[in-house]
C-alpha cells in the first residue's frame, strides 16, 4: 500500500504494534475499507465509505484513517472522521458515527490508535473529537403483551445475542476504559440511545414465534389481501416514496431531510449493494415502502414512510417481515429497527412508534452512548452552547408542531 505515513506510533514494546502505521486512505482503497468495516463484528452502516459521501454532499468532509500493518499488508483498526467547521472559532468538530472500526478488547491497539488519531486530528485544528461506538452497554428482551401479562425474560450476556454479535467487549468496561484514556461521557447525543434489533440467527418460525401474534397476524392479512413487497426500480418511484415521506411527516409531526438527501443515500448505497428501498403496493398503488441498509452482520430499517390509504391493509406489518427475511437470506444476524424512545414512559411524544418495534419480539439494545476528547477547551465551549441553543429551538418547534401550530 502506497500511502502517505501520518503517524508512526512508535510508543509501545510490542512488536505487533511497532509495525502499524498509521495513513490515510484515499479513493483508491476504498475496497480494503469496506472489507474491514463489513468484516468487522460492529461493522455499521455509518462507517461504510458510501454514508461518508453522502454526508460529504451535505456539508461535511470525511476521512477514513486507519492502522496498517506493514508486515500483513492490510488494515486492523480504522475510523470514517467526519469533519465540520465549528461556527466562529477557526476550529472542526471530529465525529466518528457508530464507529471506530476497532477491537476493544485489544487495550494495547486501542491506545496506539488513539494516541495517533489525536496527533493527527490536533494537527488539523480539531477542538473536539465525539464518538458514538457500536457497542451496547446493555441488551435485554423487549417486553411482549400476550393477554393480561407482561412477559419479561431475564436479560442473558451480551455474547447470547445475534450470534455473538456482541460479545467481545462488555460495554460497562469499556466506559471505564475510555475515561481512563481521557474522553469524556456526554448526555448531548446525536444518534438515539436505544433500539430494537431481532436476532435473524434462528429459522423463520422461531423469528416469528417471538413475535406478538397481532403482528404476526397483520403480517398474514396484508399478504392475503394482495399487498406485494418489491425493491424499488428507478429514481420515479423514488420520488413516490417521497411524498408518502411527506405525508408521514405531517401525520406525525416531526422534521426530515430534504428530497435530495434520499436522493442520493439511494444512488450511493444502491450503487454497491449496501442500500435497498422496499416498496409495499396494492393493485399498482404505493402504500408504504422502507429504505434498508445491509452492511456486514447488520440488517438496518433507516427510513420509512407510509401513506393514509388502505391502512385497514396492515401495509406496514408485511414491509417489515419481509426486510427481516430479505435481511436474513442476505446473511444478516441481525435487523435493527433504528430507534425507540430513551425511556418507557407511555406519555413520550415517541410510544407509538416505540410501541410498534416493540411487538416483533426483539431485543433492546442501549448503547454506550457519546464520548468526547477535547483538543481546545474554548472552540469546545462554542461548540456546546451552539448544540445547546439549536437543540432548544428544535424543542420547542417539536412541541408547536405536535399542538398544531404548523
Amino acid at each position: 500500500m502506497n500511502r502517505a505515513l501520518l503517524i508512526h506510533p512508535g510508543i509501545t514494546a510490542h512488536s505487533h504494534l511497532d509495525r502499524l502505521q498509521l495513513i490515510l486512505l484515499t479513493s483508491d482503497d476504498r475496497a480494503r475499507w469496506e472489507r474491514l468495516v463489513a468484516d468487522d463484528p460492529g461493522g455499521h452502516v455509518l462507517q461504510c465509505w458510501a454514508w461518508g459521501e453522502l454526508k460529504r454532499a451535505f456539508g461535511w468532509n470525511p476521512l477514513r484513517i486507519a492502522l496498517w500493518d506493514t508486515a500483513g499488508d492490510r488494515l486492523v483498526a480504522g475510523a470514517q472522521v467526519l469533519l465540520r467547521p465549528i461556527p466562529w472559532t477557526g476550529s472542526l468538530l471530529a465525529y466518528i458515527p457508530r464507529g471506530p472500526v476497532l477491537n476493544w478488547a485489544d487495550a494495547s491497539l486501542c491506545q496506539t490508535f488513539f494516541a495517533s488519531l489525536h496527533a493527527f486530528l490536533r494537527a488539523r485544528k480539531v477542538a473536539v473529537l465525539r464518538m458514538e461506538p457500536a457497542v451496547p452497554e446493555s441488551i435485554g428482551p423487549s417486553s411482549l403483551q400476550q393477554g393480561k401479562h407482561l412477559i419479561t425474560p431475564p436479560a442473558a450476556p451480551l455474547a447470547a445475542y445475534f450470534g455473538g454479535l456482541y460479545g467481545a467487549v462488555s460495554g460497562h468496561t469499556l466506559v471505564q476504559h475510555l475515561t481512563r484514556m481521557g474522553f469524556r461521557r456526554t448526555q448531548d447525543r446525536v444518534q438515539l440511545l436505544r433500539t430494537i434489533a431481532i436476532d435473524l440467527t434462528p429459522d423463520e418460525q422461531v423469528i416469528r414465534h417471538r413475535q406478538k401474534p397481532k403482528w404476526r397476524y397483520n403480517a398474514g392479512l396484508a399478504a392475503s389481501k394482495g399487498v406485494t413487497i418489491r425493491p424499488a426500480q428507478s429514481l420515479e418511484e423514488v420520488e413516490r416514496w417521497y411524498e408518502l415521506m411527506e405525508i408521514t411527516r405531517k401525520r406525525n409531526r416531526f422534521t426530515g431531510h430534504p428530497f435530495s438527501y434520499y436522493q442520493r443515500a439511494w444512488e450511493l448505497l444502491g450503487a454497491v449493494h449496501q442500500g435497498h428501498l422496499l416498496l409495499a403496493e396494492y393493485a399498482g398503488k404505493l402504500l408504504a415502502g422502507a429504505f434498508i441498509t445491509l452492511v456486514g452482520q447488520q440488517g438496518i430499517y433507516l427510513y420509512g414512510a407510509s401513506g393514509n390509504e388502505r391502512r385497514n391493509l396492515m401495509p406496514n406489518h408485511l414491509l417489515q417481515w419481509e426486510a427481516m427475511r430479505w435481511a436474513k437470506a442476505q446473511g444478516a444476524t441481525l435487523y435493527d429497527l433504528w430507534g425507540i424512545a430513551d425511556s418507557d414512559d407511555p406519555a413520550h411524544p415517541e410510544a407509538g412508534l416505540s410501541g410498534f418495534k416493540r411487538g416483533w419480539g426483539g431485543q433492546v439494545i442501549t448503547y454506550i452512548g457519546t464520548f468526547d476528547y477535547v483538543y481546545a477547551p474554548t472552540p469546545y465551549l462554542c461548540f456546546r452552547g451552539g448544540r445547546a441553543i439549536r437543540q432548544q429551538v428544535t424543542a420547542l418547534r417539536a412541541s408547536l408542531r405536535r399542538r398544531g401550530y404548523f
